[in-house]
């Protein structure tokens, strides 16, 4: 019997909204949700602030008492010392996160980061009680050269080679083609690549851990196309770029039940 699992919505705000812009959007956003009777339960929701954001994020969903779930958008794989501008997994578990992205393609890309430290960082966040949002994704070179998978397959491969176990992980599917182009992936390209993705998460940690991680894919994703990804069963959610900048469209993207149909 296969696990069901609870599609993930998660907007990643890279370097967009200071600490006071945050709390107005997360406010707007929790009420918008509330307004459209939004089940949690059915769609889990996560944004992912800048690291200045996330005190005051914290303090507002828990006076608030909001449902949202959050993250860091990157993290060290050191725990503490002599590692200037790094942020360790302590200090996002302290501040009661409950996700961080790991190896978005932007931190391989302008920051050098390799498959070993994405498997360092991913480890990082399992010790520190994190889930990890471990990205993976082709560019169109890559694509053109080694087909449709190969690459995410291999990289996601490397990000698991320090784990085992029953690990809470989420998976996402980012073609580095798609993101910020507006172009985005078609549902049956992201599940075919999500279904090698699942393979793999079988072969390294099991079929239990497999049936349960959560894939997503990101890439220009926006209320008019998620419905698709989400017919498709190997696509269990979203990471959303630019348009989880708008409340009103990441509001209708976490809402996509209402697209989809039967």
């Amino acid at each position: 019997m296969v696990t069901k699992r609870t599609p993930l919505i998660a907007g990643n705000w890279k370097m967009n909204l200071d600490h006071l812009q945050s709390i107005a959007f997360v406010q707007k956003l929790a009420w918008s949700l509330k307004d459209a009777n939004h089940d949690y339960a059915t769609t889990e929701v996560a944004v992912f602030p800048p690291f200045t954001d996330l005190r005051s994020v914290q303090t507002l969903i828990s006076a608030d008492k909001l449902e949202l779930a959050y993250g860091g958008q990157d993290v060290s794989q050191y725990d503490s010392g002599a590692y200037t501008g790094e942020i360790s997994g302590a200090f996002l578990k302290a501040l009661d996160c409950r996700f961080v992205i790991i190896g978005h393609s932007e931190r391989r890309v302008m920051h050098n980061e390799t498959d070993e430290v994405v498997a360092a960082k991913s480890a990082a966040a399992i010790k520190h009680g994190l889930v990890p949002v471990i990205c993976v994704g082709e560019t169109a070179e890559d694509l053109e050269t080694h087909g449709p998978s190969a690459v995410p397959v291999a990289q996601l491969r490397a990000a698991l080679a320090g784990l085992s176990g029953a690990v809470d992980i989420v998976v996402a599917y980012e073609p580095v083609w798609a993101i910020g182009s507006g172009q985005a992936a078609t549902p049956e390209q992201a599940e075919q690549v999500a279904a090698q993705l699942r393979i793999v998460l079988a072969e390294v940690l099991g079929q239990d851990v497999a049936d349960a991680t959560r894939i997503l894919y990101g890439g220009s994703v926006k209320s008019g196309n998620i419905a698709g990804f989400m017919r498709e069963p190997n696509v269990d959610g979203a990471l959303v770029g630019g348009a989880s900048l708008d409340v009103a469209e990441f509001a209708s993207i976490s809402r996509f039940l209402k697209h989809v149909g039967t």
